[in-house]
């Protein structure tokens, strides 16, 4: 006890490194479900599929550090390609133990195709507590995209709530500049939700850098984002007055024509060019039937 995973393992001294007098390791061929195996560093290649996108080398000299001391507590995972291995997860432990100086880790070796390794990789680093909203998010997508997974399935895999999993995914329709401060930890979840209750990137934009300035917190956000919204609609509603009021005499008569034959169920926008759409919502096959009657009638 207390002299870390090196003193369980054979060859190894309590630092978990080899040994000066005991033989490099031999890897089984077929080893055990269980099994851990100590393979050595320059065999072993990184994930092409791997979700972290940035590794802080802060953290990374830190663990080094710590593996100095105390060598791998956690064996990496990777499978196995011909002669050498593909790191499955534990990419951040991989390179902190080269930069330790180790000449082999303990691993744990899998047997998977393409599929299986990038769904396996995903999903461990998702139910890790140290990847940003971002890395998350295009780790659900990828998820969908690549392992062909569907929300329902995908939340089932990774222990999150589908709600919790389309909140991710909807990060990634936000202007690439909010995105950033997100990966960044400028911003919070709470504080992106409350930028995504606007559609205008535009005013996304402007909500972030002034949650940025003035280190809004996420309730202030909120309110803030509503305050716009009410604005917006406000203009919206000021802007549909004017432009009904600016319609020519012949457009309400069309209303007045058209409208007596769907209980004046019926809408006209109008642009200053002269472009626009009429929509005229029915209640019944009555209705249009009876419009239809008239309209064919005409001479």
């Amino acid at each position: 006890m207390g002299k870390g995973l090196g003193a369980l393992i054979s060859g190894m001294d309590g630092l978990g490194t080899p040994s000066a007098h005991t033989p490099a390791p031999v890897t089984p061929s077929v080893p055990g479900p269980a099994s851990i195996c100590e393979i050595p560093v320059e065999k072993i290649s990184a994930n092409p599929y791997q979700p972290r996108s940035n590794f802080d080398e802060q953290a990374l000299e830190e663990l080094a550090d710590s593996i100095r001391q105390l060598g791998i507590i956690q064996p990496i995972t990777v499978r196995k390609i011909g002669l050498k291995y593909q790191i499955i997860s534990g990419e951040r432990r991989f390179k902190a133990a080269q930069a330790a100086g180790l000449g082999t880790i303990p691993a744990y070796i899998k047997d998977t195709d393409d599929q299986g390794m990038l769904e396996m990789a995903i999903v461990e680093n998702i139910q890790r507590e140290d990847l940003d909203a971002i890395e998350v998010a295009l780790s659900f997508q990828r998820l969908i995209d690549e392992c062909h997974l569907t929300q329902e399935s995908m939340a089932d895999k990774v222990g999150k709530k589908r709600a919790t999993v389309t909140n991710y995914l909807r990060l990634l329709k936000l202007p690439a500049e909010i995105q950033v401060c997100i990966r960044d930890k400028k911003i919070s979840m709470g504080h992106a939700k409350a930028i995504l209750s606007l559609t205008d990137p535009v005013s996304q934009v402007s909500l972030c850098d002034e949650i940025l300035k003035k280190g809004l917190s996420v309730r202030q956000a909120e309110a803030k984002a509503q305050a716009m919204l009410k604005k917006s609609e406000e203009g919206q509603a000021q802007e549909d007055k004017k432009a009904a009021s600016d319609l020519p005499d012949s457009y309400y008569r069309v209303l007045e024509i058209i409208g007596k034959y769907f209980g004046n169920n019926i809408s006209l926008k109008r642009s200053e060019q002269g472009k626009g759409s009429i929509t005229i919502q029915f209640s019944s096959d009555t209705e249009v039937e009876s419009f239809l009657k008239a309209i064919e009638n005409i001479n």
